[in-house]
Protein backbone atom coordinates (compact mmCIF):
# COMPACT_ATOMS: atom_id res chain seq x y z
CA UNK A 1 0.00 0.00 0.00
CA UNK A 2 2.23 2.19 0.75
CA UNK A 3 4.64 1.70 -2.34
CA UNK A 4 1.62 2.73 -4.74
CA UNK A 5 0.76 5.61 -2.32
CA UNK A 6 4.11 6.66 -3.11
CA UNK A 7 3.81 6.97 -6.53
CA UNK A 8 0.75 8.36 -6.74
CA UNK A 9 2.12 11.22 -4.64
CA UNK A 10 4.51 12.23 -7.67
CA UNK A 11 7.30 14.01 -6.93
CA UNK A 12 6.28 17.26 -8.03
CA UNK A 13 5.38 20.37 -5.61
CA UNK A 14 2.33 19.53 -4.43
CA UNK A 15 3.59 15.83 -3.37
CA UNK A 16 4.05 16.25 -0.31
CA UNK A 17 0.24 17.85 0.22
CA UNK A 18 -0.66 15.36 -1.51
CA UNK A 19 1.04 12.67 0.76
CA UNK A 20 -0.32 14.79 3.94
CA UNK A 21 -4.03 15.22 2.78
CA UNK A 22 -4.48 10.84 0.93
CA UNK A 23 -3.10 10.17 4.24
CA UNK A 24 -5.05 12.05 6.36
CA UNK A 25 -8.16 10.64 4.40
CA UNK A 26 -7.11 6.65 5.31
CA UNK A 27 -7.13 7.52 8.78
CA UNK A 28 -9.96 8.98 9.20
CA UNK A 29 -12.50 6.48 9.26
CA UNK A 30 -10.57 5.70 12.71
CA UNK A 31 -12.79 6.19 15.85
CA UNK A 32 -11.57 9.76 17.55
CA UNK A 33 -11.33 9.79 21.21
CA UNK A 34 -13.16 11.30 23.54
CA UNK A 35 -12.59 13.21 26.94
CA UNK A 36 -14.82 12.69 29.72
CA UNK A 37 -15.12 13.17 33.65
CA UNK A 38 -14.30 9.37 35.12
CA UNK A 39 -16.27 9.93 37.84
CA UNK A 40 -19.36 10.21 36.05
CA UNK A 41 -19.38 7.12 34.07
CA UNK A 42 -20.03 3.74 35.99
CA UNK A 43 -18.99 1.34 33.62
CA UNK A 44 -14.95 1.16 34.12
CA UNK A 45 -14.80 -0.64 31.03
CA UNK A 46 -15.26 2.82 29.18
CA UNK A 47 -11.52 3.45 30.51
CA UNK A 48 -10.36 0.73 28.10
CA UNK A 49 -7.58 1.86 25.50
CA UNK A 50 -8.43 -0.33 22.71
CA UNK A 51 -5.19 0.22 20.48
CA UNK A 52 -3.00 -0.49 23.84
CA UNK A 53 -5.06 -2.99 25.53
CA UNK A 54 -4.34 -1.51 28.71
CA UNK A 55 -7.64 -1.19 31.15
CA UNK A 56 -6.98 2.18 32.07
CA UNK A 57 -5.61 4.88 30.28
CA UNK A 58 -5.64 8.91 30.28
CA UNK A 59 -4.10 11.00 27.39
CA UNK A 60 -2.48 14.32 27.60
CA UNK A 61 -0.06 16.63 26.10
CA UNK A 62 1.73 19.58 26.97
CA UNK A 63 -0.59 21.88 28.46
CA UNK A 64 0.41 24.93 26.25
CA UNK A 65 -1.89 22.98 23.94
CA UNK A 66 -5.44 22.75 24.28
CA UNK A 67 -7.24 23.37 27.27
CA UNK A 68 -8.62 19.85 28.12
CA UNK A 69 -5.07 18.63 28.55
CA UNK A 70 -4.44 21.61 31.22
CA UNK A 71 -7.66 20.34 33.37
CA UNK A 72 -5.76 16.60 33.06
CA UNK A 73 -2.44 18.36 34.20
CA UNK A 74 -4.29 19.92 37.51
CA UNK A 75 -6.38 16.95 38.10
CA UNK A 76 -3.27 14.91 38.04
CA UNK A 77 -0.93 17.31 39.97
CA UNK A 78 -3.62 16.81 42.68
CA UNK A 79 -3.87 13.17 42.51
CA UNK A 80 -0.52 13.07 43.32
CA UNK A 81 -0.70 15.67 46.17
CA UNK A 82 1.58 18.49 44.34
CA UNK A 83 -1.14 21.04 44.46
CA UNK A 84 -4.25 21.51 46.06
CA UNK A 85 -7.68 19.91 44.60
CA UNK A 86 -9.84 21.27 42.07
CA UNK A 87 -12.95 23.05 43.70
CA UNK A 88 -15.16 21.82 41.27
CA UNK A 89 -17.94 18.87 40.76
CA UNK A 90 -17.73 16.27 38.80
CA UNK A 91 -20.93 17.36 36.58
CA UNK A 92 -18.81 20.72 36.02
CA UNK A 93 -15.68 19.12 35.09
CA UNK A 94 -18.13 16.73 32.46
CA UNK A 95 -19.13 20.07 31.03
CA UNK A 96 -15.92 21.24 30.14
CA UNK A 97 -14.91 17.45 28.65
CA UNK A 98 -17.97 18.07 26.25
CA UNK A 99 -16.93 21.32 25.28
CA UNK A 100 -13.59 20.34 24.81
CA UNK A 101 -15.33 17.59 22.65
CA UNK A 102 -17.46 19.79 21.01
CA UNK A 103 -14.47 21.60 20.03
CA UNK A 104 -12.78 18.85 18.39
CA UNK A 105 -15.34 17.66 16.46
CA UNK A 106 -15.62 21.00 14.95
CA UNK A 107 -11.89 21.52 14.23
CA UNK A 108 -11.88 17.91 12.84
CA UNK A 109 -15.02 18.79 10.61
CA UNK A 110 -13.50 21.95 9.21
CA UNK A 111 -9.83 19.94 8.24
CA UNK A 112 -11.90 17.36 6.73
CA UNK A 113 -13.76 19.81 4.59
CA UNK A 114 -10.42 21.37 3.73
CA UNK A 115 -8.82 18.53 2.70
CA UNK A 116 -12.26 17.41 0.66
CA UNK A 117 -11.41 20.60 -1.08
CA UNK A 118 -7.72 20.20 -1.58
CA UNK A 119 -8.98 16.25 -3.34
CA UNK A 120 -11.43 17.87 -5.36
CA UNK A 121 -8.74 20.64 -7.15
CA UNK A 122 -6.56 17.90 -6.90
CA UNK A 123 -8.26 15.09 -8.83
CA UNK A 124 -9.50 17.73 -10.99
CA UNK A 125 -6.38 19.36 -12.51
CA UNK A 126 -4.60 16.53 -12.60
CA UNK A 127 -4.07 15.02 -16.37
Amino acid sequence: LQKSLSEIFGVDKYSRARKEVLTYMFSRPMQMALYFCTGVLDDEALFHHYALNVPFYTHFTSPIRRYADIVVHRLLSASLGARSPIKMEKEAIQKQADHCNDRKMASKRVQELSADLFFSVFVRVRP
